[in-house]
């Protein structure tokens, strides 16, 4: 990811329009499941997953930012269901079909090359996994975020799921600001 993680983007105010567990509960996490969470900051997504998922189950954290993974080993505390990675998300593959669920929250538009993250999620993909794309609206009136030109529309994100092989099964709005695709490999 070119621009990197910041430390003021999981601030406090975050929460008012963007809650994890309702977004990892809505699309369908549960206990003793496998969540990778490529670009995970500093665990905004990973540590309420490791909650969910619970002692049988296990979350992936990858982040290029040392600090955002500094700062969510800090955050997970005693979670010992976490494994995190200082890594390139386009040339990391962290299992082979380990994942009932690959997460890229607020991060597609970042990847220098999408289609090399999107292939490796599939191969860590179980062959039923969902690869969900929780990513910022492409609104001109919103005042967070990345820029705008940086942004793709829910039409651009699922075109370039949809080149990797996979198929979107669900789009919908997530709070004010993002929308939700959930997309499954055809196979």
């Amino acid at each position: 990811m070119p621009h990197g993680w910041t430390k003021d983007y999981n601030h406090a105010e975050r929460l008012l329009w963007q809650d994890p567990v309702r977004i990892l509960s809505d699309i369908g996490l549960k206990t003793g499941q496998t969540l990778v969470d490529i670009g995970c900051g500093d665990g905004f997504f990973s540590v309420p997953a490791a909650r969910m998922v619970g002692s049988i189950g296990l979350v992936y954290a990858i982040d290029s930012s040392v600090e955002a993974i500094d700062d969510l080993k800090q955050k997970a505390g005693q979670l010992n269901n976490i494994r995190t990675y200082v890594a390139n998300a386009e040339q990391s593959i962290l299992c082979e079909q380990c994942a009932d669920v690959v997460l890229m929250a607020n991060v597609l538009h970042d990847f220098v090359d999408p289609a090399a993250v999107l292939l490796n999620s599939d191969k860590m993909l179980k062959p039923e996994g969902i690869l969900v794309d929780l990513d910022w609206k492409k609104d001109p009136q919103q005042m967070h975020g990345p820029p705008l030109s940086r942004r793709l529309n829910e039409d651009e994100a699922e075109s370039l799921l949809q080149a990797q092989g996979f198929c979107v099964f669900s789009r919908s709005l997530s709070g004010p600001f993002h929308y939700l695709l959930l997309a499954q490999r055809l196979r």
